[in-house]
């Protein structure tokens, strides 16, 4: 069963994610799709929910509320402007990361770019790990707050510490200064595998849980959802982290 809600107080991307999250904890509820523009909350459920079990959903959210009582039945399916392909929804994710990669490629070489073989592993992995925290928190630090409230909804630590969720930025803009130094760099190197792989576990979490919700990892300039790419991501940094230590 789809049903449609309309909801006053949404004013931003941040906003649909927050009641997202917070409709995505209803017993029945399967998907969760906000849309703060025409303040429409589409809910697909196991069986009817009742207007009054959304206002005890937002009964802790003050800025929320439901403004119309009829419920509507829709079709998901018959709106193709909430659907994207996957390369549209990825898609700066992906450019950002082939840039930092392309990037750490050409700075990579002991002796310039022209003497192919003097090509350094670790030199790639190390500017690429750099790259990675200083591009990943400019776009977090762009809206703090923002960002905070996006990832306290899936972030295991965050959601337990919300203080945790607005220095993160600032975590990852120091990990990332430090490896443009090289100061400790064994240092940097475990704080990365212990901060990623305890991210990756609200990650991994959501996704197993289904949950309609949106990934922080470049802040709220982007519209990300939280999938197996997420997972893959803060993988891939645990991964680059152990091979760096042994390296």
């Amino acid at each position: 069963m789809t049903q449609q809600f309309n909801i006053s107080g949404m004013t931003c991307e941040a906003c649909e994610y927050k009641i997202q999250h917070v409709f995505s904890q209803i017993p029945s509820v399967k998907s969760v799709v906000a849309q703060f523009q025409t303040d429409s909350v589409i809910i697909e459920t196991d069986e009817k929910i009742s207007q009054k079990t959304i206002l005890e959903a937002l009964k802790p959210h003050s800025k929320y509320g439901l403004i119309t009582t009829p419920l509507t039945n829709v079709s998901l399916e018959s709106d193709k402007s909430l659907t994207q392909s996957w390369t549209s929804q990825y898609y700066p994710l992906l450019l950002i990361a082939r840039m930092i990669s392309l990037v750490s490629f050409l700075t990579s070489f002991h002796a310039g770019i022209y003497a192919m073989e003097h090509f350094q592993v670790k030199m790639f992995l190390h500017n690429f790990m750099t790259g990675f925290f200083l591009v990943f928190s400019f776009f977090k630090l762009l809206d703090v707050k923002a960002f905070a409230e996006s990832f306290q909804m899936y972030d295991l630590l965050a959601a337990k510490v919300p203080f945790y969720g607005k220095i993160y930025p600032f975590i990852e803009l120091a990990l990332g200064l430090l490896c443009l130094i090289h100061f400790q760099p064994q240092l940097v190197y475990w704080a990365d595998i212990i901060i990623m792989a305890f991210g990756a576990l609200g990650v991994i979490q959501s996704v197993v849980d289904k949950r309609k919700i949106r990934c922080a990892c470049l802040g709220t300039v982007f519209n990300l959802p939280m999938s197996t790419v997420t997972i893959i991501e803060n993988s891939l940094m645990v991964l680059i982290g152990i091979i760096l230590l042994n390296l």
